[in-house]
């Protein structure tokens, strides 16, 4: 069977062999995420990740985007799945960006970040994630495993700061 191409289709398909050959015959594939950066009493919540063994580290909470979600519901579902914390997106912060591989594929993976204001409630052990809780910028700062996650951390504190310096936090004029 014969493949017949447009113009069009034919560029992706270049530029896809491309991509495949200088990944060393890895395929690439894209990925998107979304979390949350969730404060509650000017606290952070951060998540200290254990996957079998190979992964351990403290983490803000992401997940994949479910077919049918947007990104907003995505975030709070993964907050909600990895540490049992119900929150509200109080805005967009921004879009990190990162690749690993697996034995298959090279992932190219996009998060989008959302600041949130939590409800009480204590993070539980969730997923996992064996230890999880509300750390104060400076702790939560240095114990994040991530530069990235670092720099949307520093970016939506930032943001909270400016909120609360407004009195807009917890106001529900933001919405």
């Amino acid at each position: 069977m014969e493949t017949s191409y447009t113009k069009t289709s034919l560029r992706a398909h270049h530029e896809a062999e491309i991509i495949f050959a200088r990944s060393g015959g890895i395929a690439m594939i894209e990925a998107t995420s979304c979390g949350g950066v969730v404060i509650f009493r000017g606290k952070i919540l951060v998540l200290y990740k254990n996957y079998k063994n190979k992964y351990e580290g403290w983490v803000l909470p992401k997940g994949t985007v479910e077919a049918g979600e947007d990104y907003k519901t995505t975030a709070l579902r993964e907050v909600k799945e990895e540490a049992g914390v119900s929150a509200s997106i109080i805005k967009y912060v921004g879009k990190s960006q990162y690749s690993f591989n697996t034995p298959q594929d090279m992932v190219e993976k996009d998060v989008h970040w959302y600041l949130m204001m939590a409800d009480y409630s204590k993070p539980q052990r969730e997923e996992y994630f064996i230890d999880s809780g509300y750390y104060k910028f400076y702790e939560a700062y240095h114990l994040l495993k991530f530069s990235n996650e670092k720099q949307i951390l520093e970016k939506a504190y930032n943001e909270y700061l400016d909120l609360k310096k407004s009195n807009l936090w917890g106001s529900k004029k933001y919405f």
